[in-house]
């Protein structure tokens, strides 16, 4: 039997118990339904039974993660933030379920720093690269150019692709944009510059001469980048 043929008859012993006249009003009957639309992906409806039983798993960390996941599933990043952070198992804090949403969390609760710190902690492995795939992506989504610009760069060196580099050079300039624009530290063109230096590309140089004029141009201290040939 495969993985979605044990996930639906999981479901439907979920939707057999809770949906029962004997367990449809108690606390288990309910935590059974809440499964039975966690597996379906129904999370509104998740919620809706969760949300009825909350009272009694205040302290409960496997109720938290999966009240946490229904809300982030929902686009609720603060509150699911918060019950993300209130786990204390490290089982659970371990798992890269966890890792992860609490990572998307962060980024689009504007703080993409905290999520990268996540990553920094994992020892290299498959779910290390996927962590920071992740925040390449949700980092560029959301323009939070800086950070999407520093996994993007990791996974260009790591396995470097086109797409990498895409996702690289459309980072860098939107830092740099940011800096025109003075909503990032002029402190940040040096690193943007290192990070395009890491790359063999042949639309690097023109990117980085650009850069430095106009760093010239605004008195913008690079002397420890290394100049172009």
């Amino acid at each position: 039997m495969g993985s979605r043929e044990l996930l639906r008859t999981a479901q439907q012993y979920f939707q057999l118990v809770g949906g029962s006249a004997s367990e449809c009003d108690t606390i288990p009957g309910r935590q059974c339904m809440a499964s039975c639309f966690f597996l379906m992906g129904q999370f509104q409806d998740v919620l809706v039974y969760l949300s009825s039983v909350k009272t009694y798993f205040y302290n409960d960390d496997a109720f938290n993660f999966n009240f946490a996941q229904a809300k982030a599933s929902l686009g609720h990043f603060k509150e699911a933030e918060e019950y993300f952070l209130s786990i204390s198992s490290e089982r659970i804090k371990n798992d890269y379920i966890f890792l992860s949403w609490l990572a998307r969390c962060h980024i689009m609760n504007q703080k993409p720093s905290l999520a990268w710190d996540l990553y920094m902690k994992m020892e290299t492995s498959q779910e290390s690269f996927s962590l920071l795939t992740l925040i390449a992506n949700d980092c560029y989504r959301t323009g939070q150019f800086y950070f999407a610009a520093k996994a993007f760069d990791v996974l260009d060196r790591i396995e470097g692709s086109q797409e990498y580099w895409e996702g690289k050079r459309g980072a860098c300039i939107g830092v740099f944009q940011a800096i025109i624009a003075q909503r990032e530290s002029r402190d940040t063109l040096k690193e943007v510059l290192r990070m395009l230096r890491n790359t063999v590309n042949p639309q690097v140089d023109y990117i980085i001469r650009i850069m430095i004029r106009w760093a010239k141009a605004n008195v913008v201290q690079i002397e420890d980048v290394e100049p172009l040939e």
